[in-house]
């Protein structure tokens, strides 16, 4: 895939420069404020949102691991189980695109701020749900809730982080993406095992309302944000202008097959650790999860490894790594799933940093709109994942799951050669 265009030098030499506006400073002095790794208030700012994606993806797939609980508590086939993680992640894609335009007239801060307040009181009140469809729908408003988050981070770093680092600190809350994700499946699977999945639900919103407390207190008030309009036109407008540049279409489109796969695994594979010839108690099956802090590193190490390998060398590493995972977790040995399990968690988070921060970098007007379009994508493809990922599992095991995960990966790969094959052609013309 073509390199995103890197941006002008930033450095400023003796003659002071005068901003255009006394709101809107130049190019240059913005540059020059951005925070850096080891500057001031990067580490709070990392944390805070560390802690969002910790909220985020705790409350997003909060059901996920216990699913065959609900099931059984509701006489429910895996397929409508699974429509509790497919409600919230589509819900999120769905209001995204319409959290970044609030996103980009009322400010990032304000906007994750009030997202992470409503989906926590949603989470304490989704355990006293009385039925499988009061369920499915209040997991639907939590996810509509949730989607200020994703929609507003990255534009919020792309503004407040100096460009060389935005990798990073977008892998940091990826990071936080991956520990929330490890953690309330962890949490809900021993508090589930002995006390059920409604009392799991409701400590993991209580740790879910710390996470946004902590969030709030800690996040540095934006320094770059400038106010943007909310006029439907002008939003149509920015998103047909990021649809029509082909290299944002192909990462938007790897981010949804890259979530579909990790969709689909993460929401079948408590059913697969509950049959024979495994039958693990759930607070055990919660624990597998564990394995999600691999993704925590691969996903902070991204920058580097587009540093060494380029984007696409590590769009192809993240393939095939995924790849070989879903391989070796066909094995009917516990020890191989586990590895399984690890290697496709380290490649999904790996490539969706990649693919995430290059949708950042390459967007120089309408980032929240870009970003918002990406995670609407990745969205899509995680409630894909979960409902087909069931479906497949339904008609074939555990083995349809990973046919239908490596036919996800191929597209990755095929999106990744005609990306390959556009950087050679422009390369060519520019040398005309």
């Amino acid at each position: 895939m073509p390199s995103a265009s890197t941006e002008a030098s930033t450095t400023v030499g003796a003659v002071p420069v005068v901003p255009r506006t006394p709101s809107v400073p130049t190019a240059r002095e913005a540059a020059d404020s951005r925070v850096a790794p080891g500057g001031p208030g990067y580490r709070r700012m990392s944390l805070a949102l560390f802690l969002a994606g910790v909220a985020t993806f705790a409350l997003l797939y909060s059901t996920q691991a216990l699913l065959p609980l609900i099931s059984t508590d509701f006489g429910g086939t895996a397929s409508a189980a699974s429509w509790t993680v497919s409600a919230a992640t589509g819900a999120l894609a769905l209001f995204v695109l319409p959290m970044s335009a609030l996103s980009e007239r009322f400010g990032r801060r304000a906007v994750m701020t009030a997202s992470l307040a409503v989906a926590v009181t949603v989470g304490l009140l989704i355990p006293f749900a009385p039925s499988l469809g009061a369920l499915v729908v209040l997991r639907a408003v939590q996810g509509a809730a949730l989607a200020g988050v994703p929609a507003s981070a990255t534009a919020y770093l792309a503004e407040e982080v100096r460009p060389k680092a935005l990798v990073t600190a977008i892998g940091l809350f990826v990071a936080g993406n991956s520990v929330g994700g490890m953690s309330g499946r962890i949490v809900t699977g021993w508090v589930a095992q002995e006390w059920g999945w409604r009392v799991a639900l409701g400590v993991l919103g209580l740790i879910a309302v710390g996470c946004a407390v902590a969030f709030r207190l800690l996040l540095p008030a934006p320094r770059h944000f400038v106010a943007g309009s909310l006029r439907p036109a002008v939003l149509a407008r920015t998103v047909r202008s990021h649809l029509g540049d082909p290299l944002l279409r192909r990462l938007y489109a790897i981010g949804a097959l890259f979530m579909t796969v990790f969709g689909a695994v993460y929401t079948v594979i408590g059913y697969r650790l509950t049959d024979s010839p495994f039958s693990l108690p759930q607070g055990v099956i919660g624990s597998i999860f564990l394995v999600y802090l691999v993704g925590t590193v691969s996903a902070s190490t991204a920058g580097k490894l587009v540093a060494r390998l380029g984007r696409r060398g590590a769009l192809y590493l993240a393939g095939g790594t995924t790849t070989a995972g879903l391989l070796v977790s066909l094995s009917g040995s516990l020890p191989l799933v586990l590895i399984g399990l690890v290697l496709i968690t380290a490649g999904f988070f790996a490539g969706h940093a990649v693919a995430s921060s290059a949708v950042s970098h390459t967007a120089k007007e309408g980032r929240a709109q870009a970003s918002a379009l990406y995670q609407s994508a990745y969205y899509v493809g995680s409630s894909a994942g979960s409902t087909l990922g069931a479906m497949a599992f339904h008609a074939g095991g555990w083995l349809g799951t990973v046919s239908m995960g490596l036919l996800a990966v191929l597209g990755v790969v095929a999106i990744t050669v005609v990306g390959s094959r556009a950087a050679r052609v422009q390369r060519r013309l520019a040398t005309v």
